[in-house]
């Protein structure tokens, strides 16, 4: 006589059997989950009456652009796996695969502080709004703020604040509009919002089914919500307050490597390994525009937007960086220098720089030929980039 068969009980079976209704198992769940998301879907279909591409068909074409690098920064020794801008719009922090963050003056392309962490693979740096402090981490599974002084021979090692613990690796950390607080990513498939000074958890986030590896913070304007983007391929928008996923997109082929919220808040883009950038609108809740060419065979790593929103900046592991007229969906430029990777680009606070970080071990600051980007071909009034020579 057969023996029945054995249901081997782990904690998750058990945990998702103790809330099933009667006459509900596993499987007809997860058949009305699809039957819903297709119906979601077909709403969403409802919604898409017109294209991006054809409503931008009345905007005027750019112009051409120039854009120069003005300064390299040279001292990494490693590969350049994350930058910041500071708000002063001068500085610049830095992590590598060295071990090492540094900040620099981006005028003067002097390092002003160096920090070596206990660790390589700092994959993850940011500024903190009063520029007083940054923050980094990566294979150490924590998130490290350093108080940061005009004395630069201070040792920065002795005032570092471990505020942040994840179970691996941290993947990306943005302040919110404080330094009190700091926001974090990690390969252990969350998020969190953490209190600087006490280093407490105030708040986790638990959506992804893998690797966390990017995050965005809203602009302080549209609300308390953030953007991330991780290796199942899907970007989540999450209310910082409850914790929430309130939104998911996950139209991509591979991996999403970086999130970047439009400047209005109500849009972001995404820069995947599947070769594309893509931008999705969150009033209508679906994608609208896809940044690619079949010439484009290498993935994006990073996605920046122009301080009006016409431009989008993403750089490849072709060494290239690409950018793209948000608006029609078309290539207006392509940027050389780098000789490998660009693993992070930022344009700077006031739209007239942007700096990119790369696996050649360095970062490049760049700036438009003529001091000034006219996003409109005649009579433009909104220019990406001030009518200043700062990087001359």
């Amino acid at each position: 006589m057969n023996s029945p068969p054995h249901f081997i009980c782990t904690p998750f079976s058990l945990m998702a059997c103790q809330g099933l209704a009667s006459g509900e198992t596993l499987k007809s769940l997860k058949a009305e989950s699809e039957t819903l998301r297709k119906k979601l879907e077909e709403e969403r279909k409802k919604l898409h009456d017109v294209e991006l591409e054809k409503v931008a068909e009345k905007a005027e074409a750019l112009g051409e652009l120039n854009m120069k690098t003005r300064r390299t920064l040279k001292g990494h020794g490693n590969k350049v796996l994350c930058m910041d801008w500071c708000k002063d719009k001068r500085r610049i922090v830095s992590s590598s695969q060295d071990g090492k963050v540094i900040v620099w003056d981006a005028f003067t392309t002097n390092k002003e502080h160096a920090v070596t962490m206990p660790t390589t693979w700092v994959m993850a740096c940011a500024y903190a709004p009063s520029g007083c402090a940054i923050a980094c981490g990566g294979l150490d599974n924590k998130c490290s703020v350093y108080p940061l002084s005009l004395d630069k021979d201070e040792n920065l090692a002795a005032k570092k604040k471990s505020v942040a613990m994840h179970t691996n690796y941290l993947s990306g950390c943005t302040f919110t509009n404080s330094d009190m607080q700091i926001l974090t990513s990690s390969g252990d498939g969350t998020s969190a919002l953490w209190d600087v000074e006490s280093g407490q958890l105030l708040q986790s986030f638990h959506g992804h089914s893998a690797d966390v590896l990017t995050l965005d913070l809203a602009p302080s304007e549209t609300g308390n919500t953030f953007v991330s983007g991780g290796s199942d391929k899907k970007a989540n928008v999450w209310d910082l307050r409850s914790g929430q996923n309130v939104q998911s997109f996950d139209t991509h082929d591979s991996d999403i490597n970086c999130v970047k919220y439009y400047p209005s808040g109500d849009a972001f883009a995404s820069a995947s390994d599947d070769s594309t950038c893509r931008l999705f609108d969150l009033r209508a809740d679906r994608e609208v525009s896809i940044y690619s060419k079949d010439s484009i065979m290498f993935g994006a790593a990073s996605v920046d937007f122009s301080l009006s929103g016409r431009l989008l900046f993403a750089g490849y592991n072709d060494y290239t960086i690409n950018v793209w007229d948000v608006l029609k969906g078309t290539r207006v430029a392509i940027l050389f220098g780098h000789e490998n990777r660009v693993s992070s680009l930022r344009v700077s606070p006031d739209g007239t720089a942007f700096c990119s970080g790369s696996w050649d071990n360095t970062l490049r600051v760049r700036q438009e030929g003529r001091g000034v980007v006219r996003e409109l071909k005649q009579g433009g009034t909104t220019p990406y980039l001030k009518n200043i020579f700062l990087f001359n």
